[in-house]
């Protein structure tokens, strides 16, 4: 041991960094972005809307009102949610790009997904 006190210079300053980032959130409310959750609804063999904007990290609902089973199914294969009659299902979209979608069971059900980058 030096005989010297230990230095409390670390502690403080994280406080004081944590508190200016509090500080600043709450002077900034929309600085970060909230993902959203939109909802597509599968009705009279139909998806509406059929064309949806959306960011990553935003969730799609698939709410299936219909008596009849569907998919909603990428063209490019990256995801296929199974919609049993009257069931809802989600995806979080995890990438940027535009991704057409269709229901395997019946084809002429066609959607669009376009996904736009996340807000920082």
């Amino acid at each position: 041991m030096s005989g010297r006190p230990a230095s409390r210079a670390q502690p403080v300053a994280g406080t004081i960094a944590a508190a200016l980032f509090v500080a600043a959130a709450a002077a900034f409310p929309g600085a970060h972005a909230r993902a959203e959750t939109i909802r597509v609804e599968v009705k009279s063999l139909a998806f509406s809307p059929a064309q949806v904007t959306a960011r990553v990290g935003d969730t799609i609902e698939w709410a299936n009102t219909d008596f009849l089973a569907h998919t909603a199914t990428a063209k490019n294969r990256d995801w296929d949610v199974q919609l049993p009659a009257n069931s809802k299902k989600t995806l979080v979209l995890k990438k940027a790009g535009t991704v057409e979608y269709f229901c395997r069971f019946h084809p002429n059900m066609t959607g669009t997904l376009m996904v736009e980058e996340a807000k920082r």
